[in-house]
């Protein structure tokens, strides 16, 4: 049976860029299997309704717990980085400044790059996968798709994701910016997952080339994308040759390890290398060869913004917009909380009403004791609802409830 969540046991708990570098993210990042084991230890520890948002930017824990260290404890044991490290650069939030901060994470107020469209997708596609583990319950899935609509409004109604606004779009400003005769460039793109499909999309529409390989873990992934934008794919197998092959070359992929080493690049030819993985899936080591140029994450954020002023401009209106929807999730929150009440004060009402002595009663005073009674008791519990949501008479409400009940009943 569902549980009344109380918003004051809502935790979220999480590192990001803007006091850990791409590297120390990684060691924080969490992938499917790892994310499956917090899940299931979930129950055990008695953590309700959670979910894991695990992106380059952040890594973050919501969920409804006995207090945000269970969290932490339970995300860091399953990432390679200790939970004393993660105390130390961790913010945690609880009750509705964590639900604002969600909010504002969906809508791309808090990410690298102001106004991060990619993230709603992420938050998801998290989301999803803590659902088929049975860990997203009604009250969850609620506040999530007031989120969701409240980033929607956000996106259509202001200027705040103007253009195009991502960490794979901007893969794409720093080729054009620093790489000549693009068309002349063999670029392979490593993973077709959220983020490289986005990346493939944004290399097509902004480059002007389709000399575009694709490599993806699962083969018929990146067959299918390819097929659709008109480029090439080539098997896993193929990974090392490719790479010697390419001018430029893009990583997306989700692996634990690197999947591109020094040795695959060493006294190969120039190459860019733009990695957006977090953990890294670039060797480190590859940028020390003179032939390499190496960019991450971090580095792709500071690259010259020239919409940045404008949406920064747009802030406000995004803010308004979310304590719009937090408004409401909050009222519906409240009244949620008052349903127990409701129901007993109803059913107490229903029993006065099956009462010989009150059936006695209520036949001297209407000529339709029967149907008119039910009528007065929804109407008493929709005035006590009423009540209930904009004062805060607790204990009061129950005798007033039968009270007006009788006393209806002479008129």
């Amino acid at each position: 049976m569902h549980r009344q969540r109380d918003i004051s046991n809502f935790f979220i708990a999480g590192i990001n860029y803007k006091k850990s570098d791409a590297a120390i993210r990684g060691l924080y990042a969490i992938n499917n299997e790892q994310y499956n084991t917090i899940l299931s230890l979930s129950p055990g520890l008695n953590v309700k309704e959670l979910f894991i948002l695990s992106t380059c930017n952040r890594t973050e824990i919501y969920g409804f717990a006995e207090n945000a260290q269970v969290l932490c404890e339970l995300l860091c044991s399953q990432t390679e980085g200790s939970l004393a490290s993660f105390l130390e650069m961790a913010y945690i939030k609880q009750g509705k400044e964590a639900i604002e901060h969600l909010f504002n994470v969906a809508a791309g107020l808090d990410s690298q790059i102001l106004g991060d469209y990619e993230i709603l997708g992420q938050i998801k596609q998290a989301v999803k996968f803590s659902k088929e583990n049975n860990c997203i319950g009604a009250y969850l899935e609620r506040m999530i798709n007031d989120v969701l609509q409240s980033s929607k409004e956000i996106k259509t109604t202001t200027e705040l994701s103007g253009g195009t606004v991502s960490v794979s779009f901007a893969a794409v400003q720093y080729i054009k910016e620093n790489i000549s005769n693009i068309s002349d460039k063999k670029i392979l793109l490593v993973g077709t997952g959220k983020i490289g499909r986005n990346t493939c999309k944004n290399l097509v529409d902004y480059l002007g080339t389709k000399n575009i390989t694709l490599v993806n873990r699962t083969d018929e992934k990146a067959v299918s994308l390819a097929d659709e934008l008109g480029l090439q794919s080539a098997p896993t197998e193929s990974l090392t040759d490719q790479i010697q092959q390419s001018d430029i070359i893009l990583v997306a992929t989700n692996a634990n390890e690197p999947v591109i080493l020094q040795s695959h690049v060493a006294n190969a030819g120039n190459k860019l290398i733009i990695d957006l993985s977090i953990p890294h899936n670039v060797e480190m080591a590859a940028q020390l060869l003179p032939n390499v140029t190496l960019v991450n994450v971090d580095e792709l954020s500071k690259i010259k913004d020239e919409t940045l002023q404008k949406r920064q401009a747009e802030v406000p209106k995004a803010k308004a917009i979310i304590a719009k929807h937090m408004d409401e999730f909050v009222e519906w929150h409240e009244m949620r909380r008052h349903v127990p009440v409701l129901k007993a004060v109803k059913t107490k009402l229903e029993q006065i009403h099956n009462c010989n002595l009150y059936i006695s009663y209520s036949s001297r005073t209407t000529s339709n004791p029967v149907q008119k009674d039910k009528v007065k008791i929804q109407k008493v519990i929709n005035g006590m609802a009423v009540k209930m949501r904009e004062q805060n008479q607790q204990g009061c409400y129950y005798i007033e409830a039968i009270n007006e009940y009788i006393a209806t009943g002479t008129k």
